[in-house]
């Protein structure tokens, strides 16, 4: 049986040249187009999430805002700003929080290297900053620590790519950088990343010290932003809604008042 259908075949194919090989290339190509578009798809997938993941992961960003809600007498439009004894307090509080950091920050902040002059927006943060931010060190430096910020140490952490504009393909780490005027030390550099949402610029421009500096070189009473990062994703809307009873409760807002607090989430 297999012998016939065989020679069946044989002869239709040599009678009709053209259409099987037409037949067999229409066949392999749109099997090439299929494979190449999945192919395409998943690339394309893996290269959002990861620029997704650039700014950060499942983190909280915190702003005061205005109040939209009278609450126990107290009129709607009260401001609401936010310090770090609100970080101490959501940690203390929430057992959903892992990682935690404020965040001053400074725009046109100005940053000189010999004769390399460049401005960017500078923050204040905790060393927890570069974790739940994707902050990752090159070889041969470090992210700020814990020390750096018990003593105020004026150190300091650049992105990659403001690091190049100062030092060109100089390394920076253990120089000098002059930032507003005072002398701060390069710790570390942030390895090249990939990112495709940012808050104030992307981190290859950012330079960062620690916040208890920030603070002593600025005299600065309330943050820019608190961030939180909840232990797992399916904490996160657990996690917010126990941010705005626990500030709400501080601040004397109503907990559903949306407008009291702007709440932005990266997953």
């Amino acid at each position: 049986m297999w012998k016939i259908l065989l020679e069946e075949f044989w002869g239709d194919l040599k009678a009709q040249k053209t259409r099987a090989l037409l037949t067999m290339f229409a066949i392999t190509w749109g099997t090439i187009a299929v494979v190449l578009l999945l192919s395409f798809g998943e690339g394309l997938k893996r290269a959002a999430v990861d620029g997704l993941l650039g700014a950060g992961e499942r983190i909280y960003l915190i702003y005061g805002g205005e109040t939209g809600k009278i609450h126990q007498g107290l009129p709607r439009g009260r401001r609401i700003r936010l310090t770090e004894d609100d970080l101490d307090l959501l940690a203390r509080s929430i057992p959903d929080i892992d990682l935690t950091s404020p965040s001053y920050g400074r725009g046109s902040t100005s940053l000189k290297h010999g004769d390399q002059k460049t401005t960017t927006y500078m923050e204040g943060v905790y060393p927890a900053f570069g974790e739940v931010r994707h902050m990752w060190p090159a070889p041969g430096g470090r992210f700020l620590n814990q020390v750096d910020v018990e003593q105020k140490r004026r150190v300091l952490f650049l992105g990659d790519k403001i690091a190049e504009r100062l030092f060109g393909q100089e390394d920076p780490v253990g120089k000098v950088v002059t930032l507003d005027n005072l002398p701060f030390v390069v710790v570390g550099v942030m390895r090249k990343k990939f990112q495709d949402s940012s808050n104030n610029g992307p981190d290859e421009d950012r330079a960062v010290i620690p916040a208890s500096t920030f603070r002593a070189v600025y005299g600065v009473k309330f943050v820019s932003s608190l961030i939180v990062r909840p232990r797992e994703v399916m904490d996160a809307p657990r996690v917010k809604d126990d941010i705005y009873r626990v500030l709400g409760r501080r601040y004397a807002f109503d907990p559903t008042d949306l407008r009291a607090l702007s709440i932005w989430y990266f997953i």
